[in-house]
């Protein structure tokens, strides 16, 4: 019989068996393997309202994934019901929500709750969970689902608390307020932005769009699910099995293209993105503007069918010039020009190199993460960290993709965790950590394997402030699949 949640709560004699932080796609799955293995006395601490992380926060117009919707969903739980190939963001928000009811998470849930600290307890070998609200949880492992986009990173421009009309972020949207008929300043032309951008364009009286510098973007080859071929994939699951399959495939042969051979990327990326330009953008001097300057591929490939053709609207304007500072009526650029807007909506991305941010975590010694990770955040298998015992990260350090599906990778995780835990209880120890000298040579190799990627020295989001790429997974995703489906002892140390 499973435990309750008011069981579970109420519990402070003995620790639960873990304590997952975060529900969206790495919290859901983690939780649902759990189960499975037959454990129960865990709960899952998510500071929103609901689960889904960025799908259930992203609800700007236009939010949609850019990894067609047969790959990004669980293995386990595929869908024949999506309406189309690339699923829209209240599509997989109501996926997420029927995968958590079909495997009865709601009672292992506690909602609206953020974790403050977590602490290790060497003599017991417990972790200690302090929420926000000042209570305590205990769990004997703890594991971390936060994921790289949750935190809204925002321009350190001077004058930005000054702004006298409506400013938000686009993760932070404000649906109360209307834009139509407004004048609207848009800073930032990143993946979120290119998707909102072209609604914004035909509702508001004059949108200008700061960019500081522009994407490669290449179209995407969406369309609705036809009723026979979602009728088919009902009523013959293995079909859905085989258009997962290739997807992954055609996606993952990218990755020769940015690991290996970075040529080739200016064939999969160039040549579309200047015949897009070519067809959507008549005029020269806007199309000079939007042509990047650095290879491809070394920032974000984005993709869109609109984003260029909204940039050529007549009441769209590109500035490209620098932001000098905001004002309460507007925003002054580099040139001395005065741009009078109503409102400044940023599409300035996330605070992804900083991992678990504001959370603080404390390992043996009392030692706090930021200290260890004072030379840049790293983790072996981007999953586990010395002197962090019964700690596991999912989506950690060095496991985003540029061409795949996050789903596959988490997966991969979440068996990673699953078969540490089982070694550990085979052993009968209480504690497993992963040794100093695995986590350095293994992010060693990691770092050396950039040096070949179309990642090497470019200035994007994937490089924290030492200047490392710390985000991205710089090989094929089948390549680390197999480096997390067995735990490797010899890189771990168990205490009994």
């Amino acid at each position: 019989m499973e435990t309750s949640f008011e069981h579970l709560a109420a519990s402070c004699a003995a620790p639960l068996e873990a304590i997952v932080i975060g529900a969206g796609f790495g919290g859901i799955g983690l939780a649902i393997a759990l189960k499975r293995e037959g454990i129960h006395e865990f709960l899952i601490l998510e500071k929103g309202r609901d689960v889904g992380g960025c799908w259930r926060d992203n609800v700007y117009p236009g939010a949609a994934c850019d990894v067609p919707s047969h790959l990004y969903s669980f293995s386990f739980e595929p869908n024949w019901n999506w309406s189309r190939k690339y699923a829209t963001q209240p599509e997989i928000f109501a996926y997420l929500k029927q995968v958590a009811r079909k495997y009865r998470l709601e009672g292992l849930l506690r909602l609206n709750t953020e974790v403050a600290s977590a602490s290790y307890d060497e003599a017991e070998h417990v972790w200690r969970v302090e929420l926000a609200n000042g209570s305590v949880l205990h769990a004997r492992m703890v594991v971390t689902a936060t994921g790289q986009l949750s935190r809204p990173a925002y321009p350190g421009l001077p004058g930005l608390e000054s702004f006298a009309g409506k400013s938000f972020h686009s993760a932070t949207w404000d649906r109360e307020y209307s834009l139509k008929g407004k004048r609207v300043a848009v800073i930032g032309t990143g993946a979120s932005a290119i998707q909102f951008i072209p609604e914004v364009a035909v509702e508001v009286q004059h949108l200008k769009v700061f960019q500081r510098s522009p994407a490669y973007v290449i179209p995407r080859s969406d369309r609705a699910y036809r009723d026979w071929e979602k009728a088919m994939f009902h009523r013959f699951p293995f079909t859905m099995k085989m258009v997962r399959a290739a997807i992954y495939l055609r996606n993952e042969s990218f990755a020769i293209g940015f690991t290996r051979f970075r040529h080739l990327t200016s064939l999969l990326g160039g040549i579309p993105f200047k015949r897009l330009l070519a067809v959507q953008v008549p005029d020269p001097e806007l199309r000079r503007k939007l042509t990047p300057d650095y290879p491809v591929g070394c920032k974000r490939i984005l993709i869109s069918n609109d984003y260029l053709k909204a940039l050529a609207r007549p009441n769209v304007e590109l500035v490209t010039e620098g932001i000098e500072r905001i004002t309460p009526t507007g925003i002054i650029t580099k040139d001395g020009r005065q741009h009078e807007v109503d409102a400044i909506i940023f599409g300035t991305g996330f605070a992804a190199t900083e991992f678990l941010t504001p959370m603080k975590v404390y390992g043996m010694g009392g030692i706090e993460l930021s200290t260890a990770w004072k030379n840049g955040a790293e983790a072996y298998l981007g999953i586990s960290i010395p002197r962090f015992p019964n700690f596991f990260m999912l989506y950690g350090p060095n496991t985003n993709l540029g061409h795949n599906s996050i789903v596959y990778m988490l997966e991969s995780q979440i068996r990673h965790v699953i078969a540490c835990r089982k070694k550990m209880r085979e052993s009968g120890a209480r504690s497993m950590q992963v040794r100093q000298e695995a986590c350095a040579g293994y992010n060693a190799r990691i770092q050396a394997r950039f040096r070949h990627t179309v990642w090497n020295g470019c200035t994007s989001w994937y490089i924290d402030a030492s200047g490392r790429n710390t985000i991205n997974w710089p090989g094929f995703t089948f390549r680390y699949r197999a480096m997390t489906r067995d735990p490797d002892m010899q890189h771990y140390e168990l205490t009994p």
